[in-house]
């Protein structure tokens, strides 16, 4: 298969999949970030999703008046825009967080450029601004906002709402719009969560590697006798020299690149 950006498409296995690889604990923190992923995601693409319902809901309401009267117009534009705006936000939230969870599944010992890692450390705190500014207005205009129809009396108004027969005027009182801000929250609460542990597992592969705390105490072990362990006070895993965490590292003067890891280097 071809190799992209650095990455071998070879590594996309459905064996990846299974609960002893999936699950296991080789990487820092793998199975924490990949629950936490994937509740932010869960949680705003059902927001998503009953919000879309609604919407379409209230946007075949307005079709439905203006055919009956043409004079008649429902006013509910600002549901719309917010809901709309949730679409956008939940495929946002699953595209960063769903592309870190493969990209770990898949090619959990990758290289990436700084630039590379820049871009995660931006994308994931644009998600965090996202979903709060989308779940604090939509929690506003569903509490507090109503629908309203102009160029039609109150009585013709309730006799062209009664025939279209759904979407309450008052979005408090419709169930999806309730539920798709409920379950915003929490997605919400996930994002900031998924935040932190994106930007802690990158600081830690920077200072560490990919590898758990047991994972390299194993390798360490089982090395033969005499090679010195890797640790981050002797060397990094490219074969730079570190002499205190911390440090800038560079490699001793007259080293070659013989024993250097063939993984994957993802840069721009």
């Amino acid at each position: 298969m071809a190799v992209i950006w650095g990455l071998d498409l070879r590594e996309i296995q459905w064996g990846k999949f299974k609960n002893s690889y999936m699950w296991n604990n080789e990487y820092h923190m793998r199975r924490t970030k990949f629950i936490i992923y994937q509740l932010a995601m869960i949680f705003c693409v059902v927001s998503e999703s009953l919000g879309t319902a609604a919407l379409s809901d209230y946007v075949d309401q307005q079709k439905f008046v203006a055919k009956q009267n043409p004079n008649a117009t429902v006013h509910n534009n600002n549901f719309v825009g917010i809901a709309s705006f949730n679409i956008f936000v939940g495929i946002y939230v699953a595209t960063i967080f769903g592309s870190a969870f493969f990209f770990d599944l898949f090619w959990p010992e990758r290289r990436e450029s700084s630039a590379v890692k820049l871009a995660w450390r931006i994308c994931s705190i644009i998600a965090c601004v996202l979903t709060l500014a989308c779940a604090l207005a939509y929690t506003d205009i569903v509490a507090k906002e109503s629908a309203y129809v102009s160029g039609a009396n109150a009585r013709e108004t309730q006799r062209l709402l009664a025939l279209y027969g759904g979407s309450p005027m008052r979005y408090r009182d419709n169930g999806r719009a309730i539920a798709s801000v409920v379950f915003l929250w929490p997605g919400m609460v996930f994002t900031f969560v998924s935040t932190y542990l994106l930007w802690h597992s990158l600081a830690h592969i920077d200072a560490y590697g990919p590898k758990s705390a047991h994972a390299r105490t194993r390798d360490d072990v089982s090395k033969p006798v005499g090679e010195k362990p890797a640790s981050l006070a002797e060397s990094t895993t490219d074969g730079t020299m570190l002499t205190q965490p911390g440090q800038t590292h560079a490699k001793p003067q007259g080293s070659h690149d013989r024993n250097e890891p063939a993984n994957q280097y993802v840069g721009v």
